[in-house]
C-alpha cells in the first residue's frame, strides 16, 4: 500500500487549505484532517457528528443524496439545509474506481472557495484514495470463510490448501506483505465487522471459543497444544474434523493451553469464572508498514474492544510476519497475548506477544498443568486470600517487606499465612524449584 487513507486526506486539506472529510458510500467515517482554525464555524454539526460518532444521520445523507453525488465523476456543489442539520454549503468530491463510487471527501465551501485547478489536483488524489478503497473492498470482500479455514486448519495438506486459498484472494502482493495478527475476545455476536470499517484491515473472521469437551482436548493441531480451549467450527464452516474446518485442539484454539485449569470448583487465584469460556473470538489479519510499527495492529484492537464492549474485551496482537505461512503461530500468539492481558491487567487491555513475558511459555501448557497434585487444595476457593498471598509473595521475589506492604498485612500475618501454604502444598518456599512450580501454577490458574 503506497499511502493510508490519512495521508491522502491530509494531502487534500493541505491543497485546499480547509479541513477535508473521507467517509465511504456509506457514510461511514474513515479519516478526517485536522481543524487548527480559529474559526469555529469550520466544525458545523455534521462534521463534529461525523467525527464522533463516525456516521452521518439519514436526514444528512438523503439531503446529500438529492444532488446526485453517487452518480457524480466530478465536483458537487451541496448548499445548506438547516431542516436536515446541515448548516454550512460544502463541496463533495466523489471517490471512484473504475467508474464505481466507493466514497466522499467532503470540504466545508467557504469564500472564495478553491479554484478549478485546486479541485482538480484534490480530484487527482481522491482517484488514489478510489484505489485504496478498491484495494481494502477487494481484500476484505467475503474473507472470513478464508481466514477462518486457515486458523481451523489442520497441521498438513489442509492448512497448505487453506493458506493458499487465503492468498489467492488477497492477491500476491498484499498476501505476501507484513501482517500482525489480532485477537479480541469475548466477542459478543457470531458476525465479524466489514474489513472496510478498519483500516489497514486484509480480513476479519470469528472463531467459536468454548471449552474442549474429554475427547476434544488430547488432539494436537497445527502449532497448537493438546489441552484447554477448543475452536468449534461456526456453521459455515462444516462439522468438527472436517476438511477446511479443522478438529478442536488445533492452531484455531484461542488459547487453547492452560486455560480454565483450576481446581474443580474453581474460576481461578481470585474465584472468578472466566468470561472467555463461551462465545467468540475477533481474528483480525492487519497489513504494516514496518516490523517496528505496531500501531496500526494497536489501534485497531482498541477500536474492536470498544465494538466488543469496551472493559469485558482484551485484545493480543501476534508478532509481526511476512506473507502467510504462519498464521496458525500467529494466530496462537495473538491469543495468548489477549489471554495474558485479562489474567494480568497490568499487561492490557491490549497486550502485544512481545510483551507478556513469562506468559509466553504458560499459555502454551497443556491444560492440566494447573492441576499439579501439590497446588490443588491451594487453589480451591476456600483458600483465595492465601493462593493470592503466596503470588503476591513471589511476585516480590519472596522479600517479606514489600509482599506485606502490597497486601496492606503485618509481617507476623505473612508468616502465618506463607506457613498454611507450605502445609497445604507440601512445598518448601525456601526452594527455589518449589517456589518455581508455585509461581508458575498459581499464574497459569489465573489464564
Amino acid at each position: 500500500m503506497k499511502g493510508d487513507y490519512q495521508d491522502l486526506v491530509d494531502e487534500i486539506s493541505a491543497l485546499l487549505a480547509v479541513p477535508a472529510t473521507l467517509e465511504n458510500r456509506d457514510f461511514g467515517l474513515i479519516a478526517f484532517g485536522a481543524h487548527d482554525s480559529d474559526d469555529d464555524t469550520a466544525m458545523d454539526p455534521v462534521r463534529t457528528r461525523s467525527i464522533l460518532t463516525r456516521k452521518s444521520t439519514p436526514a444528512v445523507r438523503a439531503w446529500f443524496e438529492g444532488f446526485g453525488i453517487a452518480r457524480a465523476t466530478g465536483p458537487v456543489l451541496i448548499p445548506a439545509a438547516p431542516d436536515a442539520g446541515v448548516f454550512r454549503d460544502r463541496i463533495c468530491l466523489p471517490v471512484r474506481h473504475r467508474g464505481i463510487v466507493l466514497g466522499y471527501v467532503w470540504l466545508l465551501d467557504a469564500s472564495p472557495g478553491p479554484t478549478e485547478a485546486q479541485l482538480a489536483a484534490a480530484m487527482e488524489v481522491t482517484a488514489r484514495i478510489g484505489t485504496l478503497l478498491a484495494d481494502e473492498e477487494r481484500a476484505g470482500a467475503d474473507l472470513s470463510r478464508e481466514l477462518r479455514a486457515v486458523l481451523t486448519a489442520e497441521r498438513g495438506w489442509q492448512y497448505d490448501m487453506a493458506v493458499s486459498a487465503l492468498r489467492t484472494a488477497l492477491g500476491g502482493a498484499s498476501a505476501d506483505g507484513l501482517h500482525a495478527v489480532v485477537c479480541v475476545t469475548p466477542w459478543t455476536t457470531p458476525d465479524a465487522p466489514s474489513s472496510r470499517s478498519l483500516l489497514g484491515a486484509a480480513a476479519l473472521c470469528t472463531v467459536s471459543w468454548g471449552v474442549a469437551d474429554g475427547a476434544r482436548a488430547g488432539q494436537l493441531g497445527a502449532g497448537g497444544s493438546a489441552g484447554g480451549r477448543a475452536v468449534t467450527p461456526d456453521a459455515d464452516t462444516g462439522v468438527a474434523g472436517a476438511p477446511g474446518s479443522g478438529a478442536a485442539g488445533r492452531a484455531g484454539i484461542p488459547g487453547g493451553g492452560a486455560g480454565g485449569a483450576t481446581s474443580p470448583g474453581s474460576g481461578g487465584i481470585d474465584g472468578s469464572d472466566d468470561p472467555q469460556d463461551t462465545g467468540h473470538a475477533l481474528a483480525v489479519l492487519v497489513r504494516l508498514r514496518s516490523a517496528d510499527a505496531l500501531a496500526p495492529a494497536v489501534t485497531a484492537a482498541d477500536r474492536l474492544r470498544a465494538m466488543a464492549g469496551g472493559d469485558a474485551a482484551t485484545a493480543g496482537v501476534a508478532a509481526p510476519r511476512r506473507g502467510l505461512a504462519d498464521l496458525n503461530t500467529a494466530w496462537l500468539e495473538a491469543t495468548s497475548a489477549a489471554r495474558a492481558a485479562r489474567a494480568q491487567p497490568r499487561l492490557g487491555p491490549v497486550a502485544e506477544w512481545a510483551a507478556i513475558g513469562p506468559y509466553r511459555m504458560l499459555t502454551a501448557l497443556p491444560a492440566d498443568t494447573a492441576h499439579d497434585p501439590a497446588v490443588r487444595e491451594l487453589l480451591d476457593r476456600s483458600h483465595t486470600e492465601l493462593a493470592r498471598t503466596a503470588e503476591v509473595f513471589l511476585d516480590n521475589a519472596g522479600q517479606a517487606g514489600r509482599t506485606a506492604a502490597a497486601l496492606g498485612i503485618h509481617r507476623q500475618t505473612l508468616y502465618y499465612r506463607l506457613s498454611r501454604v507450605e502445609q497445604l502444598t507440601g512445598l518448601d518456599l525456601a526452594e527455589g524449584e518449589d517456589r518455581l512450580l508455585l509461581h508458575m501454577t498459581l499464574k497459569a490458574a489465573r489464564l
